[in-house]
């Protein structure tokens, strides 16, 4: 189990969690600033000047998920971790790539009133051997207030259990995250996540439509990026039915036909991907009642939308993108296609 401390910079998240980690037998501090620094030796100077934060970089997710899997497999018990997400798209990431290793997280959100965030700031000891680094650091620690704020307003406190930390040393607060914990009042993240593939995959997408002839996409909380519905196809399933039952847990519909196939195409292998098999279903035109009973969103699904095939383009992965031209293609000539990374062959 993981408990991830987020809040603002400035709201007490590693004294915190040092104090924590006193608390609940057998638990372990994972610091996922220490990934940051190591990534100032491993990327060239260039890479790491296009991003201003080290959240940004695809890298830095993706180790911080590793390692947390990889010191819980080592030490087992709790891993204690205190880091600011306030994107959401970041933090659907990491938490559905921790989902996917069957890691639950207990989500806690430290805080404090914005006036006492501002006097921790301005009284905050920082590194000044650098010329006007005590500025920068403390400038760049304003600058993400309005980040705070704006995840307040919309995700954050939805997910996290908050605790108002305002007029709590780092051990009162400590107490507080733990009994949330113990209690359940820090309930585990609801973003679901099916396990990182061992080896080529078969999955099964279902393109809805609306009358407008629009193409349905949806935006998954587990990974970046659109995509249609559907998923990868279990053990001794049938492809079409798994697209169905896809398209029943995601978006609450329930298809009375077995979809027909538009095209199968083979994604090559592209580490740490494995690839496989992909197939992309027509599950024909929703009537706009049925539209309308869309239950978006919820643990895997972010949102949804109904886009025409240009508006497609700019939400898609290329390859996937590719994937959708040739099944509509596909659709209209009223023939399957077979491709081979999004390109038709034979």
């Amino acid at each position: 189990m993981i408990v991830w401390i987020n809040g603002a910079f400035g709201a007490g998240k590693t004294t915190t969690a040092r104090e924590l980690i006193d608390l609940i037998p057998n638990s372990t501090l994972f610091d996922p600033e220490v990934i940051g620094g190591a990534l100032t030796h491993l990327l060239p100077a260039k890479r790491l000047a296009e991003v201003g934060d080290f959240q940004d970089l695809p890298i830095w997710r993706r180790l911080v998920v590793d390692t947390a899997a990889a010191m819980l497999a080592e030490l087992g018990g709790v891993l204690v971790v205190p880091m600011t997400l306030l994107r959401q798209e970041y933090r659907d990431e990491i938490f559905g790539g921790l989902a996917s290793r069957r890691i639950s997280v207990r989500h806690v959100l430290l805080a404090p009133a914005e006036t006492i965030l501002r006097e921790r700031i301005a009284g905050r000891e920082v590194p000044s051997d650098l010329p006007d680094g005590e500025l920068r650091v403390r400038q760049w620690a304003y600058d993400h207030i309005e980040p705070y704020r704006a995840a307040l307003a919309s995700w954050l406190t939805a997910d996290a259990h908050p605790v108002d930390t305002s007029v709590l040393s780092p051990h009162e607060a400590a107490l507080r995250v733990a009994e949330a914990v113990r209690s359940g009042d820090a309930a585990v993240s609801d973003i679901v996540q099916t396990p990182e593939p061992t080896a080529e995959t078969l999955a099964a997408g279902v393109l809805l439509f609306d009358e407008q002839d629009r193409v349905l996409l949806v935006d998954p909380t587990y990974k970046p990026g659109w995509e249609f519905p559907g998923g990868v196809v279990e053990p001794g399933e049938a492809p079409a039915r798994a697209g169905m039952r896809e398209v029943t847990e995601e978006t609450g519909l329930t298809l009375d036909e077995v979809p027909r196939l538009l095209v199968v195409d083979w994604e090559p292998p592209a580490p740490p991907g494995y690839g496989g098999l992909r197939l992309l279903f027509d599950g024909g035109r929703l009537p706009a009642s049925e539209a309308g009973r869309l239950l978006l969103p919820g643990p895997e699904l972010r949102d949804w939308r109904f886009v025409t095939e240009k508006e497609a383009a700019t939400l898609l992965p290329p390859v996937r993108y590719e994937r959708l031209r040739w099944a509509l293609r596909a659709r209209e000539r009223q023939a399957a296609l077979y491709l081979e990374a999004g390109v038709p062959v034979g």
